[in-house]
């Protein structure tokens, strides 16, 4: 099951919250979807679940085009959204019997209830009422609810807002197995989340496509070539003769005693910093290259 965007387009009034926006998310996929608050992903992810429509532009879901009056194409679709609507005065098993019975889901209701409920870790909590848990459990219901009808497609506007440590690496699991058989689409802010569960990423800003990379080569998008090496000598360098190395722009002397040697330039500055030390008799005792993150790609990206 695929999800095609193509050229969409959102307008409130005069503000353009999406501004021609085209991507491909593939059966068996994670994507990430990175941005900052007001940048359109939210926006994005209510028009491919059919709650709002695009100004212009088309969505497909494994080849229909998504649409508000298209029940059986949107039970394939599970969504998270970020503000987690859900009803307070209800039971946790009473609320995902309701939400089951939405999808039609018959005699099998039961068993996939208990089944759900073990895999988001509710059972302990399955007689409470949802307005008495603690803002991570539901947000574990919601996730439920995500889920009850087994979609294939899966939606997550900031799936793990609310949780401890321990139960956003438990969300993180659950996330990369749906993600073996089903398309997966991840919003959230947080970089060590996308970095931890997406295969892929895709940075919006402004309503645009900044970047839609591998996770593996999201650095490849940074405009700048920037480099930092950490090193350590057997004895302090003379910094001003090493700043004269073509391409340097800081030099930080750590704590330590180490250097942070920051470049701008395209070559890989080690060799160079290897001659400065046989020139001037320098042992080098450690060497690090230290490689752009997804924050400080985010961050250029986004102008943050």
């Amino acid at each position: 099951m695929s999800i095609v965007i193509q050229g969409v387009t959102k307008l409130y009034g005069e503000q353009k919250a999406l501004d021609n926006v085209s991507f491909e998310v593939k059966t068996g996929e994670i994507v990430g979807f990175l941005g900052p608050n007001g940048a359109g992903k939210s926006t994005m992810m209510k028009i491919i679940t059919g709650f709002i429509p695009a100004t212009s532009g088309n969505v497909l879901i494994n080849g229909t085009g998504i649409s508000g009056d298209n029940t059986e194409l949107r039970r394939t679709i599970g969504y998270l959204p970020e503000n987690n609507p859900l009803y307070p005065e209800m039971y946790i098993r009473e609320y995902l019997a309701f939400v089951s019975a939405l999808y039609k889901q018959g005699k099998n209701s039961a068993g996939r209830i208990e089944e759900i409920m073990n895999i988001t870790g509710l059972t302990a909590e399955k007689n409470k009422k949802i307005g008495s848990l603690s803002k991570g459990f539901r947000q574990r219901v919601g996730l439920a609810q995500a889920l009850i009808h087994n979609p294939s497609v899966l939606i997550l506007d900031e799936a793990t807002t609310g949780l401890d440590p321990n139960q956003v690496v438990e969300i993180r699991n659950l996330i990369k197995e749906a993600g073996r058989e089903k398309t997966v689409m991840f919003s959230t802010h947080i970089m060590q989340e996308a970095e931890a569960v997406c295969d892929r990423i895709i940075i919006i800003s402004n309503g645009r496509i900044m970047a839609d990379e591998l996770k593996s080569n999201i650095q490849s998008v940074m405009k700048t070539h920037r480099q930092v090496i950490k090193i350590e000598f057997d004895k302090k360098p003379d910094i001003s003769k090493l700043e004269e190395l073509s391409g340097i722009s800081e030099i930080k002397i750590l704590p330590d005693g180490s250097l942070q040697i920051e470049a701008t330039v395209k070559e890989d500055i080690r060799p160079a910093i290897f001659s400065f030390a046989v020139k001037n008799n320098l042992t080098v005792l450690s060497l690090r290259k230290e490689e752009s993150n997804l924050e400080e790609v985010f961050r250029h990206l986004t102008n943050g």
